[in-house]
């Protein structure tokens, strides 16, 4: 069964100083964390932060070729988890026809804020990531610096800050910085 899932928050593991996306159900409690790279929790929190830029970066392009080609992306599902990889798919619709593209969840992600697209996960992902945390407090709040929670100082990363904090913090960043930022 698929629940559909919201982002919740963007956040930085800091046992692992990794970049970790929490989704929420919509109608409940239950999250589900994935541990993501930093250039696609660059492409997240800029579309969280709804930054634009004149020219279109590689999710945007991806968004553009999907609908020039009369395609729409209606929604991302996360459908399951392997040697601790999860798997996605995009779910394209166009002419009638329906085209699923295998993808990694954070891409799907990014795309899927992009296109206003729905996300939904896998109900036995949900299930297995709050056993998880039950039984072994993997997501213990204290090991997580999420959106809105901390300030970063001048000339460091943030680790997390709200929508208005994120657009100028990504404002006054150079080009070479993205491959370093952390949500």
């Amino acid at each position: 069964m698929l629940v559909e899932v919201k982002v919740q928050s963007l956040g930085l593991d800091r046992a692992s100083n990794t970049p970790v996306v929490i989704l929420q159900e919509l109608e409940g409690d239950r999250v589900l964390p994935i541990w993501i790279g930093p250039g696609e929790a660059s492409a997240i929190a800029m579309q969280l932060a709804d930054m634009k830029f004149s020219r279109p970066l590689t999710h945007d392009l991806l968004v553009s070729a999907v609908k020039g080609m009369g395609g729409r992306l209606k929604r991302v599902v996360i459908s399951r988890v392997s040697d601790s990889t999860y798997f996605a798919e995009l779910v394209i619709h166009r002419d009638g026809e329906v085209i699923k593209v295998d993808a990694r969840p954070s891409d799907s992600i990014a795309l899927a804020l992009r296109s206003e697209a729905r996300i939904f996960a896998n109900d036995a992902l949900l299930e297995r990531a709050s056993i998880e945390i039950e039984e072994e407090e993997s997501l213990d709040p204290e090991s997580f610096e999420v959106e809105g929670e901390s300030e970063a100082s001048p000339g460091e990363e943030p680790a997390g800050m709200d929508p208005e904090e994120l657009k100028e913090y990504l404002r006054k960043m150079n080009p070479e910085d993205f491959g370093r930022f952390s949500p």
